[in-house]
């Protein structure tokens, strides 16, 4: 019988990689996501962009517009004010991370034994990672890694004993930098520009449309032949594994 569980899960694995099942329209499991997108008519400036299809709520996009905010518990002031083009991009992100209903290929579970989940590595446009990093160059922070590591004692973030607050170059010396290890590697840092259909976009003008329908898809589409195959001779050696 446990050959035979074997047998099937290198199945189940096999046409996994052949369909490229992975989801188009489709939120996080989190405590701040909705359980589908939709239409959301009411979200707070710089989250209306997802108003027509939305993983998050009107309270959610006004909650991720505050300095401290109620979300994570998470103080964005920690070193003191950011410039205000600097909080934007926070805030954008936050807006993206929560409202998107984009980023399937790229969502884990957080612990295989839970429910939660995350992202990894989603693949933000060379621009948009320029911007954020130059728009910050004269903010402070304590660290490199915003995801974990912070002393709660007032219950927020503050910074651990022994970091000193220094210009975001100290801490990201490149815009890669920035994108990739403020959130725990949630973001990778493209080399590929907006107008290549193959980046996402961290906010966009709503006028225009969703840019990053196009994008997931592009990410989400099946398997090419190379890839089929190395999946045939992964699932031939392991039935000669249970001859």
């Amino acid at each position: 019988m446990a050959q035979w569980g074997q047998l099937l899960l290198g199945l189940w694995i096999l046409t996994r990689s052949w369909g490229g099942e992975k989801p188009l329209n489709v939120c996080m499991s989190t405590e701040h996501h909705k359980r589908q997108p939709g239409p959301e008519d009411k979200l707070f400036l710089e989250c209306t962009p997802w108003k027509d299809n939305a993983c998050c709520t009107a309270s959610t996009s006004w909650e991720a517009h505050l300095e401290v905010s109620v979300l994570h518990n998470f103080s964005l002031v920690h070193c003191g004010l950011l410039t205000p083009s600097c909080q934007k991009h926070f805030i954008q992100a936050t807006c993206f991370y929560h409202c998107s209903p984009n980023l399937g290929p790229w969502i884990q579970l957080v612990d295989p034994r839970g429910p939660g989940e995350r992202v990894l590595a989603v693949p933000l446009c060379r621009e948009d990672c320029e911007q954020w990093w130059a728009d910050c160059s004269s903010s402070y922070t304590c660290k490199s890694n915003w995801q974990g590591g912070w002393h709660w004692s007032r219950g927020e973030s503050r910074c651990p004993s022994g970091a000193l607050c220094h210009p975001f170059p100290h801490y990201f010396p490149t815009p890669a930098d920035l994108c990739e290890k403020i959130w725990d590697n949630s973001f990778k840092a493209s080399p590929e520009r907006r107008s290549s259909g193959r980046c996402l976009h961290k906010w966009f003008q709503p006028a225009g449309g969703n840019p990053n329908v196009a994008v997931t898809r592009l990410f989400a589409s099946p398997a090419p032949a190379w890839k089929r195959s190395a999946g045939l001779v992964a699932f031939s050696l392991l039935l000669l594994s249970l001859s």
